[in-house]
């Protein structure tokens, strides 16, 4: 099994060590402008520059000095997942239980449906201008941005999970005389857990992407605002260094909920254990 997964791991380096090969070579031969694209060992010294606060000992001066290394990517990555935790706790935490009760009652199902589907084609960034408004700048518009792009994929799965349990299970729970808590509760919950961790998986993806937008705008710090600030000084290699880092970290935040759903969902028919 583990070598199994070596060797999966090991195709997928295929595709990246490829991409990175050529577009070194394209650097190479100057088929590039390093402004428009830099090569990719100028993106790597430019995101050690970007993470790791060093220092450096001057003989000649006697003393202490500071490198060209900031350190603002430790930061930078704490307060976007700082924003992307809380938004998410928020968006989710709203919409777990309203899922789970548009799903059990065919009555608020048809209360509120229309009303949720109204709001879901709305992408959050159409909100920044409202957002800006009713809560001025700082973590709270980005907040409630990321919180908007984490509700509705967690709110829709959580539905369909719920209304999609097997007619079986609940025939067979009515027949053994379960009440309606017990057969909520024991039969449509945890029939609907595999739908209802596909929509976190998903919200968290989404609150990612919602959050570097909305650093762009609302904050003056995170990724997000540092890419857009590396855009206007026309740092190409510190845009493609933060693109990196984002692509790196969300791969990390999808393979960890990746882990944990395949722990969670251990029982369900499909999963090896």
């Amino acid at each position: 099994m583990k070598q199994k997964n070596w060797r999966e791991s090991a195709s997928g380096l295929v595709a990246p060590v490829v991409i990175v090969a050529l577009w070194q070579l394209s650097a190479t031969l100057g088929l590039v402008n390093p402004l428009v694209l830099p090569s990719p060992w100028a993106v790597v010294l430019k995101w050690i520059e970007y993470a790791l606060p060093l220092t450096a000992f001057d003989p000649a001066a006697g003393s202490w000095l500071a490198w060209a290394v900031s350190g603002e990517l430790l930061k930078d990555t704490l307060g976007s997942m700082y924003r992307v935790v809380v938004g998410f706790l928020v968006g989710a935490g709203l919409a777990l239980p309203l899922g789970l009760l548009m799903g059990a009652s065919q009555v608020v199902y048809a209360w509120l449906n229309p009303l949720m589907q109204l709001l879901r084609p709305i992408p959050p960034i159409a909100y920044i201008p409202l957002a800006i408004l009713w809560f001025g700048l700082g973590n709270a518009p980005a907040v409630f941005l990321i919180a908007l792009g984490a509700f509705f994929p967690v709110l829709m799965n959580t539905i369909a999970g719920v209304r999609q349990v097997d007619g079986i299970y609940i025939r067979a729970a009515r027949n053994l005389g379960a009440s309606r808590s017990t057969m909520f509760l024991r039969v449509m919950l945890p029939a609907a857990v595999p739908y209802i961790l596909s929509g976190v998986r998903i919200g968290i993806g989404t609150a990612f992407i919602v959050v570097i937008v909305s650093e762009m705008i609302a904050v003056n710090n995170g990724l997000g605002f540092r890419i857009l600030e590396a855009r206007e000084y026309f740092w190409s290699d510190k845009i493609v260094a933060g693109m990196i880092s984002i692509g790196l970290l969300g791969l990390g935040i999808d393979i960890a909920m990746n882990k944990l759903n395949n722990h969670l969902l251990r029982w369900h028919r499909g999963l090896e254990s």
